[in-house]
């Protein structure tokens, strides 16, 4: 049944593409090229999250193929894999003009598209990329600078998963001194991707207290 499973994901993962490919829901349609869906192995069990597609990302449909996502691919080459190992997408499908920052009903729009990725890929480990994806996915508004290369167990897509946030490439490319900031968690991948993430335990059942007991009343013995 599993294995089952596992083929079905690359089909309906295809079938949801093309679903969000018409999307309407925000503004943002209106302004796009196209719908920047995501790239890489339908089957992965490391997913990478971004914020929002940008200009070159917009032009081609597929997510860090600019200087950011350049450098993407040499950390993970960095670890033994490739693109086509793990999937990429962003919390956004469709370019904000301007590059500027995505509004709050354009992400309420959106994020049940990504939640919807989450469940079809079953990720093991989910990487977010910078302030935005941190504290959409995790729920919490530490920033990026506190929680980097810090996993946290979550459940997203009805799945639970390690939460890893993780610097945007893109500030590597300004600060040189973050890049080995961002080998030094890229290097942590290998050892979250072999670490079992087991359910919650279900919570405890009530049990309903026992009545107290009474004493019997002491058996009185007649004299005859």
């Amino acid at each position: 049944m599993a294995a089952a499973t596992e083929l079905a994901r690359p089909t309906e993962l295809a079938a949801f593409a093309a679903e969000v490919a018409s999307c309407t829901r925000c503004p943002l349609a209106a302004t796009r090229t196209q719908v920047v869906f995501g790239s890489g192995s339908p089957t992965a069990d490391l997913m990478f999250v971004g914020e929002a597609p940008g200009f070159h990302e917009d032009k081609q449909g597929v997510p860090f193929v600019g200087a950011a996502g350049q450098l993407l691919g040499k950390l993970l080459a960095g670890i033994g894999l490739r693109r086509e190992d793990v999937y990429i997408a962003n919390c956004l499908k469709c370019r904000p003009p301007g590059n500027r920052d995505p509004q709050p009903d354009e992400i309420e729009a959106c994020e049940g598209h990504l939640f919807r990725q989450i469940e079809l890929i079953q990720p093991k480990v989910v990487a977010t990329l910078g302030n935005f994806a941190t504290k959409l996915l995790s729920g919490k508004p530490a920033g990026i600078t506190r929680v980097h290369g810090r996993e946290q167990e979550v459940t997203l897509g009805g799945s639970r998963v390690l939460l890893y946030p993780i610097f945007h490439p893109a500030a590597a490319l300004y600060t040189p001194r973050m890049l080995e900031v961002l080998e030094t968690d890229f290097r942590r991948l290998p050892d979250l991707l072999g670490r079992v993430v087991v359910p919650p335990p279900p919570p405890p059942v009530a049990v309903r207290p026992l009545e107290p007991r009474v004493p019997a009343e002491p058996l009185q013995l007649g004299l005859f």
